[in-house]
Protein backbone atom coordinates (compact mmCIF):
# COMPACT_ATOMS: atom_id res chain seq x y z
CA UNK A 1 0.00 0.00 0.00
CA UNK A 2 1.23 3.55 -0.62
CA UNK A 3 1.41 5.51 2.03
CA UNK A 4 3.78 8.60 -0.09
CA UNK A 5 4.60 10.94 3.15
CA UNK A 6 3.97 11.75 6.78
CA UNK A 7 3.70 15.43 8.14
CA UNK A 8 3.43 16.24 11.57
CA UNK A 9 2.61 19.71 11.66
CA UNK A 10 2.42 19.95 15.71
CA UNK A 11 1.69 17.33 18.39
CA UNK A 12 -2.33 17.08 17.52
CA UNK A 13 -1.87 17.62 13.41
CA UNK A 14 -1.07 15.26 11.20
CA UNK A 15 -1.20 15.32 7.27
CA UNK A 16 -1.07 12.17 5.66
CA UNK A 17 -0.40 11.89 1.64
CA UNK A 18 -1.27 8.88 -0.25
CA UNK A 19 -0.08 7.63 -4.06
CA UNK A 20 -2.22 6.07 -5.93
CA UNK A 21 -0.60 2.43 -7.37
CA UNK A 22 -2.96 -0.10 -6.74
CA UNK A 23 -5.99 -1.73 -8.33
CA UNK A 24 -9.67 -1.24 -7.01
CA UNK A 25 -9.30 -4.69 -5.87
CA UNK A 26 -6.17 -3.97 -3.81
CA UNK A 27 -8.03 -0.95 -2.36
CA UNK A 28 -10.93 -2.65 -1.41
CA UNK A 29 -8.72 -5.02 1.18
CA UNK A 30 -8.50 -4.03 4.56
CA UNK A 31 -11.36 -1.58 5.08
CA UNK A 32 -15.00 -1.61 5.55
CA UNK A 33 -17.64 0.98 4.17
CA UNK A 34 -20.76 1.81 5.48
CA UNK A 35 -24.57 1.39 3.64
CA UNK A 36 -24.16 5.03 2.18
CA UNK A 37 -20.41 5.15 1.29
CA UNK A 38 -20.63 1.74 -0.72
CA UNK A 39 -23.28 3.27 -2.67
CA UNK A 40 -21.46 6.35 -3.15
CA UNK A 41 -18.80 4.10 -4.39
CA UNK A 42 -20.86 2.52 -6.97
CA UNK A 43 -22.41 5.31 -8.27
CA UNK A 44 -18.67 6.53 -9.36
CA UNK A 45 -18.33 6.36 -13.29
CA UNK A 46 -14.46 7.00 -13.10
CA UNK A 47 -12.28 4.51 -11.77
CA UNK A 48 -9.52 7.08 -10.29
CA UNK A 49 -12.58 8.83 -8.45
CA UNK A 50 -13.30 5.49 -6.94
CA UNK A 51 -9.59 4.56 -6.27
CA UNK A 52 -9.46 8.09 -4.89
CA UNK A 53 -12.23 7.33 -2.56
CA UNK A 54 -10.51 3.85 -1.32
CA UNK A 55 -7.31 5.04 -0.49
CA UNK A 56 -8.64 7.92 1.82
CA UNK A 57 -10.24 5.55 3.77
CA UNK A 58 -6.97 3.91 4.20
CA UNK A 59 -6.05 7.51 5.13
CA UNK A 60 -8.40 7.16 7.22
CA UNK A 61 -7.28 3.86 9.00
CA UNK A 62 -3.79 5.32 9.52
CA UNK A 63 -4.59 7.70 12.11
CA UNK A 64 -6.99 4.98 14.01
CA UNK A 65 -10.88 5.90 12.01
CA UNK A 66 -12.64 4.26 9.46
CA UNK A 67 -15.03 5.01 6.92
CA UNK A 68 -18.24 4.87 9.67
CA UNK A 69 -16.03 7.41 11.95
CA UNK A 70 -16.77 9.80 9.05
CA UNK A 71 -19.75 12.20 8.43
CA UNK A 72 -20.83 14.73 6.34
CA UNK A 73 -22.58 17.97 6.77
CA UNK A 74 -25.40 19.63 4.71
CA UNK A 75 -22.62 21.60 2.73
CA UNK A 76 -20.49 18.54 2.29
CA UNK A 77 -17.76 18.67 4.45
CA UNK A 78 -16.21 15.82 5.92
CA UNK A 79 -16.42 15.70 10.36
CA UNK A 80 -15.14 13.12 12.37
CA UNK A 81 -17.92 11.61 14.95
CA UNK A 82 -16.05 12.36 17.65
CA UNK A 83 -15.49 16.22 17.04
CA UNK A 84 -11.70 16.10 15.89
CA UNK A 85 -11.33 17.84 12.81
CA UNK A 86 -10.71 16.78 9.37
CA UNK A 87 -9.90 18.04 5.82
CA UNK A 88 -9.32 15.66 2.56
CA UNK A 89 -8.83 16.15 -0.85
CA UNK A 90 -7.65 14.13 -3.86
CA UNK A 91 -6.49 14.94 -6.92
CA UNK A 92 -5.34 12.70 -10.16
CA UNK A 93 -3.16 9.80 -8.42
CA UNK A 94 -2.63 11.50 -4.95
CA UNK A 95 -5.14 11.58 -2.25
CA UNK A 96 -4.72 13.63 1.22
CA UNK A 97 -6.13 14.22 4.68
CA UNK A 98 -5.32 16.78 7.53
CA UNK A 99 -6.50 15.71 11.12
CA UNK A 100 -5.85 17.44 14.13
CA UNK A 101 -7.48 16.62 17.58
CA UNK A 102 -8.08 20.37 18.55
CA UNK A 103 -8.14 22.88 15.30
CA UNK A 104 -9.82 23.31 12.39
CA UNK A 105 -7.80 22.09 8.93
CA UNK A 106 -7.77 22.42 5.48
CA UNK A 107 -6.13 20.40 2.87
CA UNK A 108 -5.71 20.69 -0.97
CA UNK A 109 -3.85 18.43 -3.19
CA UNK A 110 -3.65 20.18 -7.06
CA UNK A 111 -1.45 18.87 -10.24
CA UNK A 112 0.47 21.89 -11.68
CA UNK A 113 -0.96 22.60 -14.90
CA UNK A 114 -1.09 25.53 -17.45
CA UNK A 115 -4.72 25.81 -17.15
CA UNK A 116 -4.55 27.71 -13.96
CA UNK A 117 -3.06 30.99 -15.71
CA UNK A 118 -6.71 31.20 -17.50
CA UNK A 119 -8.57 31.03 -14.08
CA UNK A 120 -6.19 33.07 -12.10
CA UNK A 121 -8.19 36.26 -12.40
CA UNK A 122 -11.07 34.47 -11.00
CA UNK A 123 -9.03 33.95 -7.51
CA UNK A 124 -6.55 36.91 -7.50
CA UNK A 125 -4.56 39.63 -9.31
CA UNK A 126 -2.47 39.27 -11.06
CA UNK A 127 -0.68 42.45 -10.33
CA UNK A 128 0.77 40.93 -7.61
CA UNK A 129 2.88 38.73 -9.39
CA UNK A 130 3.65 40.13 -12.51
CA UNK A 131 7.33 40.42 -11.42
CA UNK A 132 7.88 36.42 -12.15
CA UNK A 133 8.56 35.92 -15.89
CA UNK A 134 9.07 32.75 -15.57
CA UNK A 135 5.58 30.88 -17.07
CA UNK A 136 7.05 27.66 -15.03
CA UNK A 137 7.38 29.57 -11.62
CA UNK A 138 4.03 31.23 -12.00
CA UNK A 139 2.09 28.19 -12.21
CA UNK A 140 4.04 26.79 -9.34
CA UNK A 141 2.86 30.39 -7.01
CA UNK A 142 -0.53 30.39 -8.92
CA UNK A 143 -1.36 26.50 -7.17
CA UNK A 144 0.02 27.17 -4.10
CA UNK A 145 -2.09 30.48 -3.95
CA UNK A 146 -5.54 28.40 -5.28
CA UNK A 147 -4.57 25.39 -2.96
CA UNK A 148 -4.19 27.71 0.08
CA UNK A 149 -7.52 29.34 -0.77
CA UNK A 150 -9.21 26.21 -1.52
CA UNK A 151 -7.84 25.01 2.14
CA UNK A 152 -9.29 28.50 4.01
CA UNK A 153 -12.54 27.55 2.07
CA UNK A 154 -12.76 24.25 3.47
CA UNK A 155 -11.86 25.43 7.19
CA UNK A 156 -14.93 28.24 6.70
CA UNK A 157 -17.12 24.86 5.24
CA UNK A 158 -19.73 27.10 3.97
CA UNK A 159 -20.88 27.97 0.49
CA UNK A 160 -20.95 31.91 0.34
CA UNK A 161 -17.06 32.96 0.30
CA UNK A 162 -15.20 34.57 -2.35
CA UNK A 163 -11.86 33.30 -3.19
CA UNK A 164 -11.09 36.66 -4.83
CA UNK A 165 -12.70 39.14 -2.17
CA UNK A 166 -13.09 36.58 0.69
CA UNK A 167 -10.31 34.86 0.93
CA UNK A 168 -6.40 36.46 1.53
CA UNK A 169 -2.88 35.03 0.98
CA UNK A 170 0.02 36.98 1.90
CA UNK A 171 2.82 36.74 -0.45
CA UNK A 172 5.53 34.32 0.02
CA UNK A 173 8.83 33.14 -1.61
CA UNK A 174 8.91 29.34 -2.41
CA UNK A 175 11.82 28.23 0.04
CA UNK A 176 9.41 29.52 2.72
CA UNK A 177 7.53 26.75 2.66
CA UNK A 178 5.09 29.02 4.35
CA UNK A 179 2.63 31.52 4.69
CA UNK A 180 -0.49 33.23 6.42
CA UNK A 181 -3.96 33.61 4.81
CA UNK A 182 -6.96 35.58 6.45
CA UNK A 183 -10.70 34.59 5.67
CA UNK A 184 -12.51 38.52 5.60
CA UNK A 185 -16.28 37.94 5.80
CA UNK A 186 -19.46 39.70 6.82
CA UNK A 187 -17.47 41.92 8.69
CA UNK A 188 -15.09 39.76 10.70
CA UNK A 189 -11.63 38.43 9.78
CA UNK A 190 -9.63 35.46 11.20
CA UNK A 191 -5.91 34.65 10.06
CA UNK A 192 -4.76 30.83 9.51
CA UNK A 193 -1.03 29.15 8.99
CA UNK A 194 -0.34 27.90 5.63
CA UNK A 195 2.02 25.31 4.94
CA UNK A 196 2.70 23.96 0.89
CA UNK A 197 5.19 21.44 -0.66
CA UNK A 198 5.94 20.06 -3.73
CA UNK A 199 6.42 16.65 -5.36
CA UNK A 200 6.20 14.96 -8.60
CA UNK A 201 4.65 18.02 -10.56
CA UNK A 202 1.77 18.39 -7.32
CA UNK A 203 1.78 20.81 -5.03
CA UNK A 204 0.06 20.18 -1.51
CA UNK A 205 -0.90 22.54 0.74
CA UNK A 206 -2.98 22.39 4.13
CA UNK A 207 -4.05 25.35 6.58
CA UNK A 208 -5.06 25.54 10.45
Amino acid sequence: MALYKIVSVNKTTKVLIWKIEESISELKKGISLSKNSATRLQSMKSELHQKGFLSIRHLLKEIGYSDFDLIYDTFGKPHLKNGQFISITHSFTFTGIIFSENIPVGIDIEKQREKILKIAHKFTSLEEYKTIANVGALIRKLTIVWGAKESLYKIYGKKKLLFLHHIHITDFKFEDKKTTGEIRYDGTSKAYQIQFLEFEDFTCVFAY
